[in-house]
C-alpha cells in the first residue's frame, strides 16, 4: 500500500455517488450525505460501517484482515489491517458501508445506471 490509509479508500469508493473525504471524530474519513461510513482508526487501520451478521462472519472467516477491539463489540463496525487486505476486498467493504448510510434513492439511482450497463 503506498498511498495513505484514507486515500486508498476513497480512490477506491470514487465511483459511489456522493462519497466525500471528511473527519470524523478528529480522523480522516469517508462519508456519504454527511454521515461516516469509514474512518482511519489507527495507522494503518481502518474502520468500516459494516452489518453486525456480516461483521462476524468475515472476522472468524478472515482474522487476518478484519478484527474488533472491545470498544467495537457489539456495534457494526469492522477494523480493518490496511496494509492485509487488498484493493478489490477493501472495495467490497467500502461499498456495503457506502449502501448502510447512502440515502436510498441514491442507492436505488445507482442500482439500476449500474443494471443498464
Amino acid at each position: 500500500m503506498s498511498e495513505s490509509g484514507i486515500a486508498w479508500a476513497a480512490r477506491l469508493a470514487a465511483h459511489l455517488p456522493g462519497i466525500e473525504t471528511s473527519s470524523w471524530y478528529g480522523t480522516p474519513a469517508l462519508k456519504v450525505a454527511g454521515k461516516g461510513i469509514a474512518r482511519l482508526r489507527a495507522p494503518g487501520v481502518l474502520m468500516v460501517l459494516c452489518p453486525l451478521g456480516l461483521k462476524e462472519a468475515l472476522i472468524e472467516a478472515e482474522p487476518a484482515l478484519y478484527f474488533e477491539t472491545p470498544h467495537y463489540a457489539g456495534w457494526p463496525a469492522l477494523l480493518v489491517r490496511l496494509e492485509a487486505i487488498d484493493d478489490e476486498r477493501l472495495q467490497d467493504r467500502l461499498e456495503c458501508a457506502w449502501r448502510e448510510k447512502a440515502p436510498r434513492k441514491l442507492v436505488d439511482a445507482w442500482d439500476a445506471e449500474t443494471a443498464a450497463k
